[in-house]
């Protein structure tokens, strides 16, 4: 027990020096990798995307209506920004593409419900996994 705490704890000490190296999707695993493994997985984006959801609506009705998406589209461009230069190359774009209206508006009314932007987790998750392997990590990231 004690090694594997040790393990643990050399594990989460060494993120922040990736993520500082320009590790290839370290920014986006850092936000998105729940439980801390250095691995995103299906489960994590689904609980991320739940967070994203919930700090979006403002009016806490159950959708992202067009303008609460003028805020989550500006904070994405935000973050966008401050992670430019770090490795992330087409891997950002694509995780940004994958939280757009457009993107997630299923029926095409002008908002998105929270059932329609949990919905849309697998698509997301194949968008970033591009080497389809099931999750997440840097080799989805940079160059191939």
């Amino acid at each position: 027990m004690k090694a594997t705490r040790t393990v643990l704890v050399l594990f989460a000490m060494s993120v922040p020096a990736l993520a500082q190296n320009g590790q290839p999707g370290a920014h986006f695993i850092e936000n998105w990798d729940v439980d801390g493994d250095g691995v995103v997985s299906l489960d994590d984006i689904t609980t991320r995307r739940g967070d994203v959801f919930a700090a979006f609506d403002a009016d806490e009705n159950g959708a992202l209506d067009a303008s609460e998406y003028v805020y989550f589209d500006e904070a994405r461009a935000n973050d966008m920004k401050a992670a430019a230069g770090r490795g992330n190359g087409k891997g950002l774009r694509r995780a940004s593409e994958g939280m757009t209206l457009a993107f997630n508006d299923t029926n095409g009314n002008g908002e998105v419900s929270h059932a329609e932007f949990l919905s849309h987790t697998g698509d997301w998750m194949a968008l970033l996994d591009r080497n389809s392997d099931g999750s997440i990590t840097p080799a989805d990231f940079g160059r191939p």
